[in-house]
């Protein structure tokens, strides 16, 4: 699925959100690795990467090259300093209708509207997907990206007291958020 948007953020910079390609492989293992390491928040830590430039350049690719699937990345100054994407839950008959979200931006950018830009970003291109539902799991104490998620529609539907477990052996809880896509206006 083809994406581009090009956006004034609050620092008055402008953005420009795009599909990830083959060619950004590179930029993204390197986002991946400093935004997974400047929070908690994530799910997966900087060196649990299965990203390899060979893997990374596949899986970009083929999100671009999905009808329902996207991965669109955030850029500044020709910096690629975040993504989100939408990737069907099972390509099956019961679950074929919902698809998960995910997102993460590089520290030094947030608060500036990219994470919603982002957001609604992937709620436009999973409508068009044809998805019923978006879903994503958020850590409770993420209070900020609650809000967020909130403020785009997304409603809170169970939570998992036990979701992450720190390398240091905290529990952090999850909470579990959905969009109804064919209820929206």
């Amino acid at each position: 699925m083809e994406f581009y948007k090009e956006i004034a953020i609050k620092n008055g910079q402008m953005c420009i959100l795009r599909n990830a390609k083959e060619s950004d492989a590179e930029s993204f293992m390197r986002y991946f690795e400093l935004a997974h390491g400047e929070t908690d928040f994530l799910t997966t830590y900087p060196d649990e990467s299965e990203h390899n430039l060979n893997k990374t350049a596949e899986r970009l690719n083929a999100a671009k090259e999905s009808k329902t699937n996207i991965e669109i990345c955030a850029f500044v100054d020709n910096q690629l300093i975040g993504s989100a994407g939408n990737n069907m839950i099972h390509d099956r008959d019961k679950t074929r209708h919902r698809a998960g979200f995910g997102i993460s931006i590089v520290k030094e950018y947030w608060g500036l509207g990219i994470g919603r830009a982002l957001t609604e970003s992937c709620i436009e291109c999973a409508k068009k997907a044809g998805f019923l539902q978006l879903e994503l799991d958020v850590v409770a104490d993420n209070t900020t990206a609650i809000e967020l998620y909130k403020r785009c529609g997304f409603v809170e539907f169970g939570r998992n007291p036990r979701g992450f477990k720190t390398r240091e052996e905290n529990w952090q809880e999850l909470v579990l958020m959905r969009l109804e896509l064919d209820s929206m206006n």
